[in-house]
């Protein structure tokens, strides 16, 4: 049991939880003891795309941190919490309701590559403690800028009509930036409320590069409309290769457990690289480099590279200059 097992993460649990069940999973499956570990934190009120890592794909959850990732959020206006969700208490508000009108011209200040202030409550740590304990606490809390890029943001008629992105004017803003993911293609146009009329709400779409918090978007959107508002909604489609189309739910999970055929739902540990060219090595060049040696002279392109020897995965590697080295091995023959 080596690879991932893509968790559409439901309300309430946290990311942990999930890998506790993942555990649960494995052991009354008769699978064995297994690392497990997931692939970028979900908070509790947030759900969807969760990659959990097995066995020698733990050595690549670290890579999903690093992965772009795309969300469906609400955005509430006129009330702010402290917490910028549904959890937190109500700190600011304000009688403003922005028309869709003025959110279509509002999101091309948040696309491309844009500065934002991370939330208080977040994982992030100040002097060695975590941002949310600080928080909790009471204390005040200041979080330095930092630089994240928003490859596309999308206007969604709603919560309740699914992931169809309005093409409406204004409405829909990509811009690329140097070595960024290209945005999904387009969904169907599909009705919105007319333009001048007042929002309670409103559902977007963001694609965006990793240290982006939803939360953080949200406040600052609603800030440059004149209002306040925070996020009611929050859910991942996509963390880097992987979707919720191979997501699977915790009863589905259990039941694969329980039935001994979790092999089902596991995709393999390479579908974690699949943004990445795969080499195929020889059985002497697989020996070098589980033994730590580089490669000389090996042909690949510079950078990043998933070797294989036949179905058997060896290494990340990574190749400068006519040198492979490995960057993460693995331990399977």
């Amino acid at each position: 049991m080596h690879g991932w097992i893509i968790i559409d993460k439901p309300l309430g649990p946290g990311s942990t939880q999930i890998v506790s069940a993942v555990k649960r999973a494995l052991r009354e499956g008769g699978y064995g003891k297994h690392k497990v570990g997931h692939g970028g934190t979900l908070d509790p009120l947030a759900t969807g795309v969760l990659p959990v890592a097995i066995g020698e794909a733990t050595k690549l959850a670290g890579r999903m941190l690093d992965a772009s990732k795309r969300y469906d959020f609400t955005i509430r206006f006129g009330t702010q919490t402290d917490t910028l969700d549904l959890e937190g208490k109500v700190i600011a508000e304000s009688p403003v309701r922005p028309t869709l009108a003025a959110v279509g011209a509002v999101l091309a200040r948040f696309t491309g590559p844009i500065e934002q202030v991370p939330p208080a409550y977040s994982a992030l740590k100040v002097d060695g403690e975590r941002a949310y304990d600080l928080a909790r606490k009471g204390e005040e809390v200041v979080l330095a800028t930092r630089k994240v890029t928003v490859y596309a943001l999308q206007i969604l008629p709603g919560t309740g009509r699914g992931t169809m992105r309005s093409m409406v004017e204004g409405g829909v803003h990509e811009r690329s930036a140097a070595g960024s993911p290209p945005p999904p293609p387009a969904a169907p146009a599909v009705p919105l409320p007319a333009s001048g009329e007042d929002l309670q709400e409103i559902t977007l779409s963001a694609f965006v590069s990793k240290g982006t918090y939803i939360r953080s978007l949200a406040r600052d959107i609603a800030f440059a409309l004149g209002t306040v508002g925070h996020v009611t909604m929050l859910r991942r489609t996509k963390a880097g290769p992987f979707t919720l189309e191979s997501a699977i739910s915790l009863d589905k999970l259990a039941e694969l457990g329980k039935g001994h055929a979790l092999e089902e739902t596991l995709l393999p540990l390479g579908a974690g690289l699949d943004d990445i060219p795969a080499l195929s090595l020889n059985p002497d060049q697989a020996g070098r480099l589980r033994k730590g040696l580089r490669l000389i002279g090996f042909a690949a392109d510079d950078g990043l590279g998933f070797a294989t020897l036949g179905n058997v995965p060896v290494a990340l590697v990574e190749t400068l200059d006519g040198e492979t080295r490995v960057v993460r091995g693995f331990n399977l023959e």
